[in-house]
């Protein structure tokens, strides 16, 4: 099978300004072109050559360029500045003068070192005393200075990788992939930004490609104080690209002084060669993958799969598959569950043998576990990957679900809680929203929902839960224009049609919850509708014996809906039933 086309829309920004000759090069940096050759040939300023230009013409980016000069100026023992050859040489003068005026300027010099030296030191050692320690950071979108907005992914794809190999520091809170991508093109400072995310540094950088090299320019801000106070440029072939990820990754725990463990330093040192075909697949799904429409998963499983026939060993594809099958399993995804998990559960178990500490697949086997009622095991997966990362929000967050489901509710809201204020937007208030709904607290969860609706008005699976909440605390009619929206943003989600089906109920439109579940129906006959719709349809409609009938259904099937059959709100009708009872048990929540 080839490699799939990847269908990347192109970003919206201005092209980076470039300087494209030795001259301008040297010009911007104030040298001549001698000195600037000499630094690019043995001390690695980022000079680029267009590989493919027959002139063999060069060309720098001003921000490489800026990064690098702070760089070279921060190494110790280096002066600040090199003057140009034709600067240092002598005037034309008398011997005896020459010298005489080199004396007097020789002991001028070290009168003024002398003092600046002990000022410099007092100046240094009060800024050492009065810094801050840094216990968080985000590292934020880098940015694609190739020129070719279909090169986005690769930028996109070593942030997520940064951020995964410094999350692995239990010393260091790191704030989550999906959080940072709203600051792709920022309109804070960076003061601005580290406030928003409460973090106390910033990693800023850059990403660039030329053939099979690749660039990566990196710098670290005090948020608070907007000060730069370390930056690295790492110029590898595409094959290194984990190793240069790994280096850049441990400078970056050196510079802000985390305390890591033998078994951290392993994990973040982890790299081995990988082809370059191989990782921009992996990346290329990746970047798909977030787009979370069902589509874009589909073609996600194309790059992952690809991934791994041209290397079996790659280890991070075999978690992304497993990743991107268990969501395909859900009911929003709407793929039967008995096609899906299987290839979940496989794909993260390839992934844990090839590498034990993968925390993609452990989340994604975890989840899938829960799915499938083995209640123990999940925990077990989702708590290993929190001894680890006790910052991890989103493994807390799915623990949160986990608890609830056992009937601790408490327990499971503090940990919700605990895990949005890690990570607001990893874990939304959507989520804490779901919790609080099970956990029996309506209005709470609504002012969640609400507050989230608010800020993604169009969000399909948002409206859905404010809706499924605003039923449990009897206000169905209020629940019915926000699921009609829900249903128009997702193209009739069978899951919120039976939702809606109990609203019409509620709300006294018999017809109209008659009419949509015979639409439901009609649907299951031409292909898959998940069991749990039903459940939720004849319940909304007073059809208890006829919900037994899908409740077993779904207990066949292994829905999604049964990990919640002890504390589902609108199961409550008919929880004296004798049949209900057993089921309980069956699903192992007794």
């Amino acid at each position: 099978m080839g490699q799939p086309s990847l269908d990347i829309p192109p970003a919206a920004r201005k092209p980076e300004r470039r300087l494209d000759s030795w001259k301008e090069i040297a010009g911007y940096v104030n040298r001549d072109v001698t000195t600037v050759q000499r630094w690019e040939k043995r001390e690695g300023m980022p000079v680029h050559r267009h590989l493919h230009d027959k002139r063999g013409s060069v060309y720098a980016l001003p921000e490489e360029l800026d990064a690098w000069i702070e760089s070279r100026r921060a190494r110790a023992g280096e002066p600040e500045s090199e003057l140009p050859a034709e600067v240092t040489q002598p005037e034309t003068r008398p011997a005896r003068t020459v010298r005489t005026g080199l004396w007097v300027a020789i002991a001028a010099v070290a009168c003024l070192c002398l003092a600046a030296g002990g000022w410099l030191g007092l100046r240094h050692r009060a800024a050492t005393a009065v810094q801050p320690r840094i216990r968080s950071i985000a590292v934020l979108p880098l940015h694609n200075l190739s020129g070719d907005p279909a090169q986005d992914y690769l930028a996109d794809g070593i942030t997520e990788a940064l951020i995964g190999r410094l999350a692995g520091i239990r010393e260091l809170r790191v704030v989550s992939h999906t959080s940072v991508m709203r600051f792709r093109n920022p309109q804070l400072s960076s003061p601005e930004i580290a406030r928003e995310l409460n973090v106390d540094a910033l990693v800023e950088g850059s990403v660039i490609r030329d053939g099979n090299r690749i660039r990566v320019t990196a710098q670290l801000i005090r948020g608070a104080a907007d000060e730069h106070f370390w930056s690295q440029t790492y110029d590898r072939e595409m094959r290194d690209a984990l190793a240069m990820e790994s280096d850049l990754a441990q400078s970056i725990a050196d510079k802000v002084e985390v305390t890591i463990t033998g078994e951290e330093h392993l994990r973040l040192t982890a790299a081995h060669p990988v082809a370059p075909e191989v990782y921009e697949s992996y990346l290329k799904g990746r970047y798909v993958f977030q787009r979370g429409t069902r589509n874009a998963i589909e073609q996600s499983l194309l790059y992952f799969e690809d991934a791994i026939r041209r290397d079996p060993q790659f280890a991070p594809a075999y978690a992304a598959l497993a990743q991107a099958w268990n969501t395909l399993g859900t009911v929003y995804a709407g793929v039967p569950p008995a096609e899906a998990r299987p290839k979940a559960i496989a794909y993260a178990r390839e992934a844990l043998a090839l590498d034990p500490d993968s925390v993609g697949a452990h989340l994604a086997l975890g989840e899938v576990l829960q799915e499938e009622w083995h209640w123990a095991e999940a925990e077990a997966e989702y708590r290993r990957i929190l001894d680890v990362n006790p910052n991890h929000a989103v493994a807390a967050s799915d623990l949160a679900f986990w608890l609830v489901c056992q009937g601790r509710s408490d327990e499971a809201v503090t940990t919700i809680e605990h895990a949005q204020a890690l990570d607001p937007a990893a874990v939304s208030g959507d989520q804490v929203s779901g919790v609080l709904v099970f956990a029996h607290r309506y209005s709470e969860a609504i002012r969640e929902s609400r507050s989230s609706s608010a800020l993604h008005p169009d969000d399909p699976y948002i409206l859905t839960g404010l809706g499924f909440a605003l039923i449990a605390n009897n206000q169905a009619p209020d629940a019915i224009p926000v699921l009609e929206k829900a249903m128009a943003l997702s193209h009739g989600s069978p899951f919120t049609s039976g939702i809606l089906v109990r609203a019409y109920a509620h709300a006294g439109r018999r017809a109209d919850a008659l009419r949509l579940f015979d639409e439901l129906k009609a649907r299951r006959k031409k292909g898959y509708v998940p069991a749990a719709a039903f459940v939720n349809a004849t319940l909304g409609l007073g059809g208890n014996e006829q919900a037994f009938y899908w409740l077993e259904e779904a207990y066949r099937e292994q829905s999604n809906i049964l990990q919640f059959v002890k504390v589902h709100p609108y199961f409550d009708p008919i929880r004296s039933d004798p049949r209900f009872a057993d089921l309980v048990r069956r699903v192992g929540l007794e």
